[in-house]
């Protein structure tokens, strides 16, 4: 069967679309005269131009929200969840090959078992490819840059939001590592959605900033991809905006909990420019409050991980003049 039309589902936020790459890739090299459509936020779009990987986005907010109108897809790929309701929005399509996870309620599906825990979430995509012979390379996270200028050149990027309260470092501790870096003679600015700003602003009033370092509700998403690409250094928890400096290979120090590192955080060997700070704890990861491991997590340990990265950020100046 000639494949000439191949849809993935992954209508989550930017840090999920970033992981997902690597899938991304390997269909691309899989199917590479067919159109590729992924089912994603509107809000992505931009992002998912740079990929390199996709035709076209479809807008989809959410399960259920799947609103394919043309001829059924040669193959239908399930990198959203493990179903059912991911399953069941990619079977309305009526695929000629279904790519999933198996599930309990699809006893028919072939597809490798869904593992909760101990896997990270871009080899998780990779492996479900692999169990149909598509092979993918966990580590190709990379990203276009876009062609815009950065709105902070060479500035450290501070990013105290996350989509929960469990995964949110203290806005004070934010604001005394910033503190600490401006003193250093570094431009630091703050960032976030203009939900934020509040937030980016009390980080900036930590640090005695003023308002010209709070870029919060200020930047598109395509402008927050340039400023993250030429940042000297990027400091947030388990979030996007630690995922575009992993895409681009931007120095970061990242502070992790409750989820752990080695399910969401840099690929292993680039321990030497991106630092990912974990407790060991292993709470909800969808509660209000930070989660306890997160909170011994110090300034201070933000601040000796951030140490050698700067040589990092310097040698690449020193050979791109960015």
């Amino acid at each position: 069967m000639a494949v000439t039309d191949v849809l993935v589902l992954r209508a989550l936020g930017v840090g999920d679309l970033l992981v997902s790459v690597p899938a991304l890739r390997g269909l691309r090299a899989a199917f590479p005269r067919a159109r590729i459509t992924l089912a994603a936020p509107a809000g992505l779009r931009e992002l998912v131009a740079l990929t390199g990987a996709v035709d076209e986005l479809l807008p989809t907010t959410r399960l259920g929200g799947l609103s394919w109108r043309g001829a059924p897809p040669s193959v239908a790929v399930n990198l959203h969840g493990s179903g059912p309701q991911s399953v069941e929005d990619l079977f309305g399509t009526r695929p000629g090959r279904l790519l999933t996870h198996t599930h309990h309620d699809y006893p028919g599906l072939d597809g490798p078992a869904w593992r909760a825990t101990g896997v990270h979430e871009a080899e998780r995509w990779c492996d479900l490819l692999g169990y149909y012979g598509i092979p993918a390379d966990r580590t190709d996270l990379a990203i276009a840059r876009p062609d815009l200028p950065s709105p902070a050149p060479a500035a450290v990027v501070l990013h105290p939001g996350a989509a929960y309260g469990s995964r949110r470092w203290p806005p004070e501790r934010f604001g005394e590592v910033g503190r600490a870096l401006a003193a250093e003679g570094r431009r630091v600015v703050v960032t976030g959605n203009a939900g934020e700003y509040a937030l980016a602003r009390s980080v900036a009033d930590a640090a005695g900033l003023g308002e010209e370092a709070v870029l919060a509700g200020k930047t598109a998403l395509p402008e927050l991809a340039a400023l993250v690409a030429d940042a000297a250094l990027v400091v947030c928890g388990d979030t996007g905006a630690g995922h575009l400096a992993t895409a681009y290979g931007t120095p970061s120090v990242l502070v992790f909990g409750p989820v752990p590192p080695s399910q969401w955080g840099p690929p292993p060997g680039s321990a030497d420019r991106h630092v990912a700070l974990w407790s060991g704890s292993g709470a909800d990861p969808f509660a209000d409050e930070p989660d306890p491991g997160l909170l011994r997590i110090t300034p201070a340990d933000v601040l000796a991980a951030a140490s050698p990265l700067w040589t990092v950020r310097e040698r690449a100046v020193a050979r791109t003049g960015r």
